[in-house]
């Protein structure tokens, strides 16, 4: 019961998350990879024993690839996710699956007639202590307030001290800038061919960071209103309210050089908090709890559930095994990801209001 993987992309998250996972898991085999870098794509290929493709067509034709893993910058997602339903290959694309609406609506009739798993990878929300909160997710007429926050810094500092990444050097100059033209046109699109680039670095913090959060947040509670937002510090740092009747959710995002990664969700009852907590996905293994603290008239409990040190990533690689093989259902589907997409355009054009309010 083995799934021949081919990857298009083989960039960071791709060489420290997804290639050592795949290759210390039975139920695959790196077959085939491909990227814009040729060294890269050597590199990886020699790595892992794999088959070294110039381009992605010729990735998606090979006829041994069982599934396509999409790995690469945002931008191309939505073409490679076509071009990989035309080739009819099992998907797995890491999100966003596209920067705006527009993107995706096309492909969601495909999607619904498509026989292959196509599976989005949100990875917290396979997340041990992710799941074991939904086990004993309150009531939503017991929840009084909801914090969500992704306070963190980024990914160099924990890579440059923990795992080597390669990076090349042969990528066109020209190809990088027009990947960087093309991603600034699809973000406007959205909040405005005039906005400001914070309002534009704003929105992008959405479709990247804060779309782990926003899928989380909708799984245990729906979709929300959004009711007011703001982003400062060039788009670095952004605050939302969001309005699900009678209680409040609030969502704090800032990207700094502080050495910490704080993010997770705290959902608040009359007598109960139930707290999650994830730590940055580029040290493997570190460990992440639920914690539940309950309050009677006299005395205060806290339950701790975990600590897991099992890799969220692997949970994901559970769930598409089982997709794929045993026709699970999916729950992070095509169109799970409009309802993210939608949210961030709501938020991206308050920003893009406020903006033109204060110019």
């Amino acid at each position: 019961m083995t799934i021949r993987v081919g990857l298009i992309g083989l960039g960071e998250v791709a060489q420290l998350m997804h290639l050592p996972l795949l290759a210390d898991d039975a139920r695959y085999r790196i077959v085939a990879v491909n990227d814009v870098s040729p060294s890269l794509t050597a590199h990886v290929a020699q790595r892992y024993g794999a088959r070294a493709h110039a381009d992605a067509d010729a990735l998606l034709s090979d006829k041994e690839v069982d599934a396509v893993f999409i790995l690469t910058p945002d931008h191309l997602h939505a073409d490679l996710l076509a071009r990989s339903l035309d080739a009819d290959k099992h998907v797995f694309i890491e999100k966003p699956v596209c920067l705006n609406v527009e993107q995706l609506l096309p492909l969601l009739p495909r999607a619904s007639d498509y026989k292959k798993t196509i599976f989005v990878g949100y990875m917290r929300r396979y997340a041990r202590p992710f799941l074991e909160l939904k086990k004993r997710m309150p009531a939503r007429s017991e929840v009084q307030h909801v914090r969500v926050r992704d306070l963190i810094c980024e990914a160099p500092f924990f890579v440059a001290q923990t795992r080597p990444v390669f990076k090349p050097n042969d990528v066109p100059q020209a190809v990088i800038d027009a990947g960087r033209a093309r991603t600034q046109t699809m973000l406007r699109a959205v909040v405005g061919a005039d906005a400001p680039a914070a309002v534009v670095r704003g929105y992008q913090v959405l479709t990247g960071l804060s779309s782990h959060s926003f899928s989380a947040m909708r799984e245990l509670l729906g979709t929300p209103r959004v009711f007011a937002a703001r982003q400062r510090n060039g788009g670095e740092a952004i605050a939302v309210l969001f309005d699900y009747g009678h209680f409040t959710a609030v969502y704090e995002a800032v990207t700094n050089h502080i050495a910490r990664f704080d993010s997770g969700i705290d959902v608040l009852c009359d007598r109960a908090m139930f707290r999650i907590n994830y730590d940055t996905p580029y040290v493997r293994h570190l460990p992440t709890r639920l914690e539940i603290t309950r309050s009677g008239d006299h005395e205060t409990t806290t339950e701790t559930i975990g600590p897991f040190h099992e890799d969220p990533f692997r949970g994901e690689l559970d769930a598409f095994h089982d997709a794929v093989f045993n026709g699970a259902p999916v729950k992070t589907t095509l169109e799970d990801s409009l309802d993210d997409l939608k949210l961030f355009a709501q938020i991206g054009k308050l920003f893009a209001e406020e903006a033109r309010s204060a110019s």
